[in-house]
């Protein structure tokens, strides 16, 4: 019988081997698949234990043992903040955990080994300001180290409108302020994490509205019409007869036609031959708001 039962764990360790390996494998898979929301908790968890408490910021202090001890304070400009039987105590320059471990160290004469938690209910030492083309404008705490695109994150991330430079306005110790231009298609499309910059305490960071164009393009293209785009992109002749669709079979590259106002609301016509352009003769136009583009057929 005895043997019957080994042989019976043996065979209940084997199984329980394969299934953990199994649903270990999947775990691994939801992990590395998981959820926005599920990574921002646990980082947000490893922040708040990083984070130096500074002046102003809210504390909801309480003792388990001392529950007359339990009180929500404010630190002050210098970082101190004031308790019972303590008095006043210098907690600024401290993590979570140090300052917990402070506060027990003082409780001693009281309670030994005292079980000290500190909750920080408001951040207001580390907070920066995202203004502009972002879905959620305002102040934001800074909990630990964050960068430039986890900020914006938290912001709701880019609008439709934003422009493709933007501006992170930093005060130096001197009292100046400084302002960290962002080329943002070099961050987001050539992925260069250089400009990921990390955000320190009390940075502002500006995200421009673009101002969003028309542009009109008629005559022998693919897909005549109105083309929507932003006036940073400074869209060219060529580029625009591309959105549009491209040339069709009967269309002439020469004699294409810019119909522009100038300042005083007086229409002129600018001729091209795409040809020029093509070849590198000549520097492709820029276009501007409200140009009208007429591709002419040929006469071939």
């Amino acid at each position: 019988m005895e043997r019957y039962r080994s042989a019976a764990a043996c065979f209940l360790a084997l199984l329980v081997f394969i299934i953990a390996a199994v649903s270990g494998g999947a775990q691994q898979a939801v992990r590395v698949g998981g959820s926005q929301e599920e990574s921002q908790v646990n980082g947000r968890d490893y922040f708040i234990r990083e984070y130096v408490i500074g002046p102003r910021d809210l504390l909801e202090i309480k003792v388990f043992e001392l529950p007359e001890f339990d009180h929500t304070v404010r630190v002050s400009e210098d970082g101190s903040i004031t308790l019972p039987l303590v008095g006043n105590v210098q907690i600024g320059g401290l993590t979570k955990d140090k300052a917990e471990k402070k506060l027990s160290e003082l409780l001693e004469k009281y309670v030994k080994k005292a079980q000290v938690s500190i909750f920080i209910k408001e951040y207001q030492s580390s907070r920066v300001a995202i203004i502009g083309a972002v879905e959620k404008p305002g102040m934001y705490e800074l909990v630990g180290r964050q960068t430039l695109l986890q900020m914006i994150s938290q912001a709701g991330g880019f609008k439709d409108t934003a422009a493709d430079e933007i501006y992170v306005l930093r005060e130096g110790q001197d009292g100046t302020t400084a302002s960290i231009s962002i080329d943002l298609e070099d961050l987001l499309i050539n992925g260069n994490q250089n400009l990921n910059i990390p955000i320190q305490p009390n940075d502002v960071i500006n995200v421009p509205v673009d101002k969003l164009i028309n542009i009109y393009v008629f005559g022998e293209v693919k897909q005549p019409g109105a083309l929507q785009v932003k006036m940073s992109k400074k869209i060219t002749l060529l580029q625009a007869i591309a959105q549009a669709g491209g040339l069709t079979e009967n269309a002439t590259k020469r004699g294409v036609t810019i119909k522009r106002r100038d300042k005083s609301g007086k229409e002129i016509n600018i001729t091209v031959n795409l040809n020029d352009i093509i070849k590198g003769k000549k520097k492709d136009i820029p276009l501007q708001e409200g140009d009208v583009v007429i591709v002419k057929q040929s006469i071939f």
